[in-house]
C-alpha cells in the first residue's frame, strides 16, 4: 500500500464525482419512463444494503487491501484469482468510461479527430495524476468539486429562468405499475452507477478516521443519488419521455435548449466541463484501484511503475471494445449487467459470511 492519508470529506468528494461520472452523459433508467426518478431512487437505497456490506468487511480488515483480505479469507489460491478478477473488473470498467468520454468528445465537438486520440490526451493526465498517488487525487477533487456544482446550480437556474420546465411530462405516476419500475432499479441502476462504487473499498484504507467511514459512504451515496434523481427529472421535464430515450446524451440536449433574453444560449460548454470532471475522476479511481491491486497481488513495491503499462492497456482496451457506439451502448445494457451485479453484491455478501464464521470461531 501507498504510504498516505485522505479525510473523511476528502473520500465524500471523490465519491460523489464518481458516482456522477459517466451516469449524467446516459439517459439513466429510461426504461421506467416518466417514473425513472423513482427507479434511481430505488436502486440508490438498495446500493446503501451494499455499502453496508462493504463497510463490514472492511472493519474486519482496515489495513488491508480487497485484493489482500481476500486471500485470508478464502485462502491464498483462490483468493489470489478472484483478486485478480477484481483487477481486470476495474481495467475494464475504466476503460468504458473512458470509452464514453472519446465517443461524447467526438459527437460533441470533434467529429474528425480519431477516438484513438481524444481517448489518449485524457489518459495521459490520469496516468500522471495516478503515479503521484490517492492524496493529490483527493486534493486535486476539492478544487473540481466546487467548480462542479457552480455549474450544476448556474444550470439548473438558468433552465428555470428559461421556462422550459414541464412538469405534466412526469404524469401518470406508475403508469404501469411498480413492477417496471422494481426491474428497473434492480436490473440498471443499481449496478449502475451505484454498485460500482464498490471499487472504493480499494481506498477505504487510506482514510486517516476509520470510524468516519459509513456515515461518508452512506451520504455520499445519498447526495449522489439526489443529483442524479434532479437530472432525469429536468431531463424529462424538458424534453418529454420520447426525446429522452432517443438523445445520446440527454443532459446536453437539455441545456442546448437554454435560451434566457433571447442572448443567452448553446450553453453547451457547462455540459462539457461537468461531463469531463466527473469521468476524470471516476477513470481516475478505478485506474488507481487496479494499480495498487496489481502491486499487492504481485509485491510489487512501488505502485506507480505498473500506471504506464496499466493505462496504456486501459487506453487499447477503451478502442477494442466495440467497433462503433451502439454496439458499446448494447453491451452496457444488455451483456454486462450479471458480472456486474456478481462481483458488486453476491461476491462481497459471501465474502462477508465466511469472514464472519472466521472471526466467530477466533473469538471462540
Amino acid at each position: 500500500m501507498e504510504k498516505a492519508k485522505i479525510s473523511a470529506g476528502q473520500l465524500f468528494i471523490l465519491m460523489v464525482l464518481f458516482e456522477l461520472g459517466s451516469a449524467l452523459l446516459v439517459p439513466l433508467a429510461i426504461d421506467a419512463k416518466q417514473d425513472t426518478w423513482l427507479a434511481i431512487l430505488l436502486g440508490m437505497i438498495g446500493s446503501l444494503v451494499l455499502f453496508l456490506i462493504y463497510h463490514k468487511l472492511y472493519s474486519y480488515y482496515p489495513d488491508l487491501l480487497p485484493t489482500e483480505y481476500m486471500q485470508k479469507i478464502l485462502g491464498k489460491g483462490i483468493g489470489s484469482v478472484l483478486a485478480f478478477v477484481y483487477i481486470l473488473y476495474f481495467m475494464y470498467d475504466a476503460s468504458r468510461v473512458l470509452r464514453d468520454f472519446g465517443e461524447m468528445l467526438l459527437t460533441f465537438a470533434y467529429s474528425e479527430t480519431p477516438l484513438f486520440i481524444a481517448d489518449a490526451l485524457l489518459m495521459l493526465v490520469i496516468i500522471y495524476m495516478v503515479r503521484k498517488g490517492i492524496e493529490v487525487i483527493a486534493r486535486s477533487g476539492e478544487v473540481l468539486f466546487i467548480l462542479m456544482y457552480i455549474l450544476a446550480i448556474t444550470g439548473f437556474i438558468l433552465i428555470v429562468s428559461s421556462g422550459l420546465i414541464d412538469f405534466t411530462n412526469l404524469q401518470p405516476v406508475l403508469e404501469e405499475g411498480m413492477l417496471p419500475v422494481l426491474k428497473v432499479a434492480f436490473t440498471q441502476t443499481l449496478d449502475f452507477p451505484f454498485a460500482e462504487a464498490i471499487v472504493f473499498t480499494m481506498i477505504l484504507p487510506y482514510l486517516n478516521k476509520p470510524n468516519k467511514a459509513q456515515v461518508t459512504m452512506l451520504c455520499a451515496i445519498g447526495l449522489s443519488g439526489i443529483n442524479l434523481v434532479i437530472t432525469m427529472i429536468i431531463n424529462i421535464s424538458v424534453l418529454g419521455v420520447d426525446l429522452t430515450s432517443r438523445s445520446q446524451f440527454p443532459l446536453l440536449s437539455t441545456i442546448q435548449s437554454i435560451q434566457v433574453a433571447n442572448f443567452l444560449e448553446r450553453l453547451d460548454v457547462f455540459f462539457m466541463i461537468a461531463s469531463i470532471i466527473g469521468i476524470f475522476f471516476k477513470i481516475s479511481i478505478f485506474f488507481y484501484a487496479a494499480v495498487i491491486g496489481t502491486a499487492s497481488l504481485f509485491n510489487i513495491e512501488s505502485p506507480s511503475r505498473l500506471s504506464y503499462p496499466l493505462g496504456i492497456a486501459i487506453l487499447f482496451l477503451s478502442i477494442t471494445i466495440a467497433s462503433n457506439v451502439q454496439e458499446h451502448l448494447g453491451e452496457g445494457r444488455e451483456v454486462i449487467f450479471v458480472p456486474y451485479i456478481t462481483l458488486s453484491a453476491i461476491i462481497p455478501f459471501l465474502l462477508l459470511i465466511v469472514a464472519f464464521l472466521k472471526n466467530k470461531k477466533k473469538r471462540a
